[in-house]
């Protein structure tokens, strides 16, 4: 959430970098934002000087009772229960007009960092860094959800039957797979300094609200309404909530967690071709990157996150592709985003597997994450997470691009986790 302070200072920058995010609606309602405001500062002026004068007429009445002038004290009684009554109506006025200010407050987006382009879809992001060469595979070669039935990996059917479509069973060297990935995830986290964290796996409102998933993306999170809990769509929920209503010193920034769960995302109207397999689930596994960053070196620290994700794909040998999101691709809280695409040989296709953020100063204004600096003033802190990674794509692009006639290759910086160096 923006602080409205910026917003009354900054008005016109405000709108102009909403526009590159295509929040057309930006002019209306931070004007209209701007205004509440205003009208809701008049009313704690006038609250306030209330308040001022009933406790000059209290010891007035003080004093006229210890003088026995009691028909006196009662007539400043009578002014001050009509204060009274003014000040009830004026703290009434200024909840409401406070509510009507939070509720388009929370519609307003997060402002794009300045090295973010105009653009409306993926189409208009910018290609930043690409590295590795796309495999040559045989003209036979399959498709992973093709090879997943061939070497009795992972059953979609079974997950159906259980509980729906894009629940998957993972079985055999597919389940070792995946507990392979986690594991060195979470190990090569742990080497660069994160703390593994293991969070729950639901959580309340305020923490979906706390990291801008409430109420933007109500729709596609899965909520058990009997105790009004939501399923997390990523670890970065729950990690980044660790610090709602915290105020941190100065020398414990930054903070670095990382952490593995199970991410649930309704992924409501997703259809078609592109989302065959393990493209798009409902239920996946990740490894989250979570910093808790001063204010003044957060874009270093986000390079460096990029760099921590970057190394993981080297490692696994998969030809990639980073893209520096543009304004109309970027989430509703981010202030600037990196995807990491992988190169998928047999769908020749590029897919989306790590998206890595710096949030600035927006999740820590609705979670109240601050930091007493040595000036004695506390500050808001910049949020930042990272997939470090998400599985499904990186599984899908491994067993796709190392096919081979005897089988699927297995990277060597995997082998020690798996305990197997081919799928046959």
């Amino acid at each position: 959430m923006l602080q409205i302070s910026y917003l009354r200072d900054n008005k016109d920058e405000v709108i102009r970098k909403l526009l590159v995010k295509n929040f057309t609606r930006a002019e209306e309602i931070i004007s209209s934002i701007i205004q509440l405001d205003a009208e809701r500062r008049n009313f704690q002026k006038e609250t306030d000087a209330i308040k001022s004068d009933a406790n000059v007429i209290a010891k007035q009445v003080g004093e006229l009772m210890r003088a026995g002038k009691k028909d006196e004290a009662e007539v400043v009684k009578q002014k001050s229960s009509e204060l009274k009554q003014k000040e009830k109506f004026l703290q009434d006025s200024l909840v409401q007009k406070e509510e009507e200010m939070n509720n388009l407050l929370v519609q307003v987006p997060n402002l794009p960092h300045s090295s973010v382009a105009s653009g409306k879809t993926a189409e208009d992001n910018e290609t930043v860094f690409e590295w590795g060469s796309k495999p040559l595979l045989a003209q036979d070669a399959l498709p992973h959800w093709d090879l997943i039935k061939k070497y009795d990996l992972i059953d979609f059917e079974l997950g159906a039957k259980i509980t729906g479509a894009g629940f998957p069973v993972y079985k055999g060297k597919g389940a070792r797979l995946q507990r392979a990935l986690i594991n060195f995830f979470l190990d090569e986290a742990v080497k660069a300094g994160y703390k593994e964290i293991m969070p729950p796996h639901l959580v309340n409102a305020d923490s979906g609200f706390g990291t801008g998933q409430l109420p933007d993306k109500e729709g596609q999170m899965y909520h058990a309404t009997a105790d009004d809990l939501y399923l997390i769509p990523t670890a970065e929920v729950p990690i980044t909530n660790l610090y709602r209503d915290v105020i941190l010193k100065e020398e414990e920034l930054p903070i670095k967690n990382a952490g593995y769960t199970p991410c649930f995302r309704r992924e409501a109207g997703a259809w078609g071709a592109h989302v065959r397999g393990l493209n798009r689930l409902h239920q996946f596994d990740k490894v989250e990157i979570v910093q808790i960053a001063h204010p003044e070196n957060s874009y270093q620290i986000l390079e460096e996150m990029v760099a921590h994700v970057k190394g993981l794909l080297k490692k696994l040998e998969l030809p990639f592709r980073i893209l520096r999101l543009c304004g109309g691709d970027m989430s509703f809280a981010s202030a600037l985003t990196y995807d990491f695409e992988t190169f998928c040989a047999a769908q020749n296709r590029w897919l989306e597997v790590s998206s890595t953020s710096n949030f600035e100063s927006f999740q820590s204004n609705r979670m109240k994450c601050r930091f007493k600096a040595k000036d004695g003033k506390n500050y808001l802190v910049h949020t930042l997470n990272g997939s470090a990674m998400a599985l499904p794509r990186i599984v899908a692009t491994l067993l796709e691009n190392n096919q081979h006639p005897d089988g699927i290759r297995i990277p060597a910086a995997l082998v020690p986790y798996t305990g197997f160096d081919k799928i046959n």
